[in-house]
């Protein structure tokens, strides 16, 4: 008998998907992977609308044979006073056509790392703004507005190989952590919407433009692809894999996916 044509590769068409972060990246990545496997309609956000604009544009110069839509809207994360306001605006206009299927979550800000004794309170507050409290009050919006059903997620990027702890890390460390914690939490009470983390190790995206404008590039990644047994820093093409499996497969939910090129090793 002759296998269902489509039975793997279809499992995103029709969806309707959020990337918050969308507009680079990883991010960029995933959005780009949700319309080539057939997402009706891809929304991405980030703080920036020159950057949203433009992410736009790349992804449907990218992919003209595809009839998604795609649209954009901008969403600052970075302020604990608007982040309740700006999170429910964004779900509100993404919400105007119908609810969501699935929510990736890959925005990101400077890398807190440094002495813990040089830390104010308030420094150590703001280093989990965007990475650990903005997933979090995101996730108070998805029972009303994604649909409630196991083919439904909201995937949450954190970093890769916690094994490994390096010197004045204890910050970031510490909201990296937490977010695994937080994904199993929040798979339990969002259920049946699916909820789970992709740690990420180093991967060749946008925020390495500046060490690669000043000649360090090979330098600084030198030492990282020496510890990892792939012996080569990731590609977007291939991270933004992880986070397609974790919307398709519906039987993933508190799991963490490694994505770090042999990095735990």
């Amino acid at each position: 008998m002759a296998a269902a044509v489509g039975k793997y590769v279809s499992k995103l068409a029709g969806k309707r998907v959020l990337v918050i972060g969308g507009s680079s990246g990883v991010g960029f990545g995933v959005a780009e992977a949700a319309l080539q496997n057939g997402a009706s309609s891809v929304f991405i956000s980030s703080s920036s609308q020159s950057k949203i604009s433009s992410a736009i544009e790349r992804l449907k110069s990218n992919n003209t044979s595809t009839k998604t839509e795609v649209q954009g809207f901008p969403c600052n994360l970075s302020s604990f006073d608007t982040l309740n306001s700006e999170v429910e605006n964004l779900f509100s206009e993404v919400a105007k056509t119908g609810k969501l299927d699935h929510v990736v979550f890959t925005a990101g800000d400077q890398i807190a790392v440094g002495k813990l004794e040089d830390f104010t309170l308030d420094a150590l507050k703001q280093a989990g703004a965007v990475r650990f409290f903005a997933p979090l009050v995101i996730a108070q919006q998805l029972r009303k507005n994604l649909n409630e059903s196991t083919t439904s997620s909201y995937t949450i990027a954190t970093g890769g190989a916690q094994e490994h702890v390096g010197k004045d890390w204890t910050v970031m460390q510490s909201y990296l952590g937490g977010i695994r914690g937080m994904t199993r939490g929040l798979a339990v009470d969002l259920a049946p919407i699916r909820v789970n983390p992709v740690a990420m190790g180093p991967t060749d995206t946008e925020i390495w433009g500046k060490v690669k404008e000043m000649g360090y590039w090979d330098h600084v990644t030198g030492k990282m692809k020496a510890r990892m047994t792939t012996g080569a820093i990731g590609a977007v093409e291939d991270v933004a894999e992880a986070y397609v499996y974790l919307m398709k497969d519906k039987n993933a939910s508190g799991s963490i996916v490694e994505t770090t090129g042999g990095t735990l090793m």
